[in-house]
């Protein structure tokens, strides 16, 4: 999460008599006498029926995203066709680093060098099924947020056992202190229209590995 610093009085986030303490206060006046909240209910679905293969579901969810999905660590070449560089994270295991591109270990790299290179290669924190729902939490061989943001494609690496069924599942695998992706297929959104237009918030172009 980002920091916020301590700005000078009046401002937000500032000392005393900061519009947040005035903002605060209000609340607390507000709910002065107040009952406490009720229960909230828990009966929601936390888990998909038994036997259902999440792996195939998933797949199918990707793939109507519009996203590309590959089988085996030796498909990580084929996903990474064409591309001459990748930006990798610099903890990706080497196994991963597969074909004749140039594996660019991000250091730091600047937005303008992220955004020259031809994929970015990461693994990911967990995947759900029911949503086909990538998610990453700038955790071991992710690299950080901005890496999987900048370059127009992403290939990402989801081992078997990092795929749940349902949200309520993946939840507690994820680092709730971090920077979270959520990815569902490459990056759209549509105007009042519905004229869909592909990149605007990270890569136009999903390519999936998956590991059995």
């Amino acid at each position: 999460m980002s920091a916020r610093r301590s700005g000078p009085a009046g401002a937000p986030g500032g000392g005393p008599g900061s519009a947040r303490d005035e903002i605060l206060a209000r609340m607390r006046t507000a709910l002065e006498g107040a009952s406490p909240a009720p229960a909230v209910p828990r009966e929601y679905r936390r888990a998909l029926d038994a036997g259902t293969d999440v792996v195939a579901m998933l797949v199918d969810r990707l793939v109507d995203y519009k996203a590309n999905v590959h089988r085996g660590a030796a498909a990580i070449e084929d996903a990474l066709a064409g591309a001459r560089r990748v930006a990798v994270p610099a903890d990706l295991p080497a196994e991963w680093r597969r074909g004749g591109a140039e594996f660019v270990e991000d250091r730091g790299l600047t937005v303008e060098e992220l955004d020259g290179v031809d994929a970015v290669l990461t693994g990911c924190a967990a995947a759900v099924a029911v949503s086909g729902t990538i998610m990453l939490d700038a955790g071991e061989v992710q690299g950080r947020r901005a890496l999987t943001l900048v370059p127009d494609h992403h290939v990402v690496v989801v081992r078997r056992d990092q795929i749940w069924g349902h949200l309520a599942e993946a939840l507690p695998h994820l680092d709730p202190r971090a920077p979270q992706t959520w990815i569902s297929g490459p990056s759209a959104t549509s105007d009042i229209e519905l004229q869909r237009v592909e990149g605007v918030h990270g890569p136009r172009r999903l390519d999936v590995v998956i590991l059995d």
